[in-house]
């Protein structure tokens, strides 16, 4: 049975999963993670999300208010041994459908070039490219994108 639960970044389960991310994202970032890393604190995030399957923690996300109607999706992972199967589909379409509910007229995100999978998800998922944003401007590793979400 799968359950997306909506808690904050207390939540042990979204901890754990965030400390897989961080150490997957040291991996594939090699030298830029200390540089990407100072912008994924996850001390003030009040909208996260965890995805169980049977009971045990598979994936996570969150988002932050970006702009005043806009929220900015963050921490997004699968665990390795659960990807494929749809779970950040879930995910993201959980986090827009709660971003609306709080208002947000669109969604943006940022995530690497090294992260073709990531790429290929937020295109299939209607998101556009968009010029690099905040702390992002001028970084050439790093990819922005825009969704409006319907209304």
């Amino acid at each position: 049975m799968i359950l997306l639960e909506r808690t904050s970044s207390s939540h042990p389960d979204f901890i754990k999963l965030v400390a897989l991310l961080d150490a997957y994202l040291a991996q594939v970032d090699g030298d830029d993670h200390h540089f990407y890393n100072q912008f994924n604190g996850i001390t003030t995030l009040q909208h996260c999300l965890v995805i169980y399957d049977d009971k045990v923690a598979v994936g996570c996300g969150a988002i932050k208010k970006f702009e005043s109607t806009s929220f900015e999706i963050k921490r997004m992972y699968v665990h390795h041994t659960a990807r494929g199967k749809g779970y950040a589909i879930q995910l993201v379409n959980a986090l827009e459908e709660w971003a609306q509910e709080l208002g947000a007229t669109h969604t943006v995100l940022e995530t690497g070039k090294r992260m073709q999978d990531a790429v290929q998800l937020y295109n299939k998922l209607g998101y556009t490219s968009i010029a690099n944003y905040g702390q992002y401007k001028g970084v050439a590793n790093s990819l922005c994108f825009m969704k409006q979400l319907k209304s």
